[in-house]
């Protein structure tokens, strides 16, 4: 749904916002995290990872639009 280069932005961003939250139970440096965007259509959606995840694997449940069904 999203351009590899939109999501490294989108990434980047949510990097940043969750950094200056400064939170206690954040780790210092790279932060994981894992966005799921439901678009329009059912077959619509996106993943989106920090941009420092190398072996940080989408769950199974994520692999397909959340919004389908009851979750």
């Amino acid at each position: 749904m999203l351009s590899l280069e939109l999501k490294q932005k989108i990434a980047e961003y949510v990097q940043q916002l969750l950094a200056e939250t400064n939170h206690p139970e954040l780790p210092d440096g790279e932060i994981q995290f894992l966005l799921h965007v439901d678009g329009a259509e059912a077959w619509s959606w996106a993943n989106i990872r920090n941009n420092g995840a190398k072996n940080n694997t989408i769950p199974h449940e994520l692999i397909r639009n959340m919004s389908i069904g009851d979750y």
